[in-house]
Formats: structure tokens, C-alpha cells, sequence
């Protein structure tokens, strides 16, 4: 069992600033890629912004102003999100994918994709 332990959101002003957190655990081989998606009732989930184990990044459009990084020895990603604007407001979901070990020994290695539960972002106006 692989679980992702979201926190760091609230109520924040627009221009402030928000640091989100995620934290990996359970029983698995490597995480590969830690991303941030977020998503407002009655539109779809859209990737706000990723990053790999060696550290590249990738950001939305609309995320120019957030830093993604993580810690690879603590399973963490975080997204510091400054400017926040009331357009930023939705629940922010953490992903991960990687790789879990086998279920059995005639088993090979499986993929793993995981989510959190999501945080709630409102930026008031």
C-alpha cells in the first residue's frame, strides 16, 4: 500500500503565498515523477507542475510564478506557489508514479501510480 499525505493549504489573499507539501509511503521500489494537479468542480484535472527523480521540471502555463522540488531521501515534494491569484483557487492533488516490487516470486516488477487526497487552495480576492 502506497499512500501520499498532502498538506499546506488554506485561505490566502491574492499576492500571497502558499507551500504545499507531499509525503510518499509504503512499500515501493523507486518514485519516479512527483507531481501537482489541481482541479475546480466541473473541469477536468489539469497538471500544474512535475518533476523527475533527477530533478527536471515541468510547468503549466498558468504556474510560472510556483516552484516544484523535492527531496528523493524523504519521499517529498513541495510546491511553493507565490502571487496566488483567485483564479488559482481548487483542490491541488499530489501524484507520484514509480515502481513497486513484485507480488510474488514468479512475479515481476509492477507499476505504481498513486494519489492524494487532495488539499483545498482558495485565494480570496
Amino acid at each position: 500500500q502506497v499512500q501520499l499525505v498532502e498538506s499546506g493549504g488554506g485561505l490566502v489573499q491574492a499576492g500571497g503565498s502558499l507551500r504545499l507539501s507531499c509525503v510518499a509511503s509504503g512499500s515501493f521500489l523507486n518514485i519516479n515523477v512527483m507531481g501537482w494537479y489541481r482541479q475546480v468542480v466541473g473541469k477536468p484535472r489539469e497538471l500544474v507542475a512535475s518533476i523527475s527523480f533527477g530533478g527536471n521540471t515541468n510547468y503549466a502555463d498558468s504556474a510560472k510564478a510556483f516552484t516544484i522540488s523535492r527531496d528523493n531521501a524523504k519521499n517529498t515534494v513541495w510546491l511553493q506557489m507565490t502571487n496566488l491569484k483567485p483564479e488559482d483557487t481548487a483542490v491541488y492533488y499530489c501524484h507520484a508514479d514509480g515502481t513497486l516490487p513484485p507480488a510474488s516470486s514468479s512475479e515481476g516488477y509492477r507499476y505504481l501510480e498513486v494519489w492524494g487526497q487532495g488539499t483545498l487552495v482558495t485565494v480570496s480576492s
